[in-house]
Parts: C-alpha cells; sequence; structure tokens
C-alpha cells in the first residue's frame, strides 16, 4: 500500500500528476492537487516525475 502526499505550499496547480496518474488518485480542489483516492495509489510515482515544483511524495505503508 502507497501512501501519496501533496505540499500545499509547493504545489502550482499545473494538473501533471492528474494527467500522468492510471489510476486518477489525483483532483484539483482550490487550484491544488489533492489525492481524494489515495488508496488506489499503485507506486508507480509517475506524479512525482512529473511535478516540476517538487510537491508530491509516494511513501509505502
Amino acid at each position: 500500500m502507497f501512501k501519496p502526499e501533496v505540499d500545499a505550499d509547493k504545489c502550482i496547480g499545473c494538473g501533471e500528476c492528474m494527467e500522468v496518474c492510471p489510476v486518477d488518485v489525483y483532483e484539483l480542489q482550490d487550484e491544488k492537487s489533492v489525492p481524494v483516492n489515495a488508496e488506489e495509489c499503485l507506486g508507480c510515482e509517475s506524479c512525482v516525475e512529473v511535478c516540476e515544483s517538487e510537491a508530491i511524495t509516494v511513501t509505502e505503508v
């Protein structure tokens, strides 16, 4: 199981993580990315790789 987290202070709301995520973990809320379906995370870290502001971390739990 994996836990995706977004640092709202760093997130610029570009939506790249939403586009690249194969299981739709992310959604934009108030112009920030939020992991609304965190339980679906596969741990592929595609979102981490595309996040230019380095706002996303994925940890194994």
